[in-house]
């Protein structure tokens, strides 16, 4: 289990209770995170965990596109409770991956490519839709452990529209808010799908849409 812990501290923020210790520092989204992380390690088929945190918000990627996320607006006592949840998790004898140029996806990404072959599964843990390019047959899964959903290849297919390697273009498409990405106008998720589902990436679709091989 590859463990999403940016996604995790922001749910706890929004959905544990507060607590302070006796100088007034919040830490209750440290709280609820050992929670649920504890509630994994319960859970008869989990034998290894990492998680990997967002140290910064910011990446090399908002180099690269100046609309990109950033750390604009999260409230600060949120903020200071992202190295607590990283000392937190390592206390419970988990592998963290803090990250600082790179983002908390690219070390999740990574670590199921390197480790596929030598466990029977690697779940993804998170709602993100971006680390569905992941997602291999039934050797890497995306696990959304709110909704109690996992998405093999072809869960992703039925969700989508399109096959695991074609969800970077399908989201350059449609667009991501969360990230700050804003999509092409009228590209919707059913015609980015009809799209992308025959042709793959956006590159291979011809200029000329007489050409196109799709109504």
């Amino acid at each position: 289990h590859v463990v999403d812990g940016t996604f995790e501290l922001f749910r706890c923020w929004f959905g544990a209770p507060k607590a302070q210790t006796s100088d007034g520092r919040e830490v209750g989204a440290v709280r609820g995170i050992l929670r649920t992380l504890l509630r994994l390690l319960e859970e008869d088929d989990t034998t290894h965990v990492g998680v990997a945190f967002d140290r910064v918000i910011e990446s090399f990627r908002n180099d690269l596109f100046v609309g990109y996320k950033t750390g604009d607006g999260i409230e600060p006592d949120l903020l200071g409770q992202f190295p607590l949840a990283e000392q937190a998790a390592r206390a419970m004898g988990l592998v963290v991956w803090p990250m600082v140029t790179f983002e908390a996806d690219d070390a999740l990404a990574t670590a199921a490519w390197r480790w596929k072959d030598e466990v029977d599964q690697v779940q993804i843990c998170t709602p993100d839709k971006d680390l569905a390019q992941c997602v291999t047959g039934d050797r890497i899964v995306l696990r959304d452990r709110i909704r109690k959903k996992i998405l093999n290849e072809d869960g992703v297919f039925e969700k989508f529209g399109v096959r695991p390697a074609s969800i970077p273009d399908y989201l350059a498409l449609v667009g991501d808010t969360a990230d700050g990405i804003p999509g092409i106008p009228k590209w919707g998720a059913k015609s980015s799908g009809l799209m992308l589902a025959h042709y793959g990436s956006v590159e291979a679709i011809p200029v000329n849409h007489d050409d196109w091989a799709v109504k």
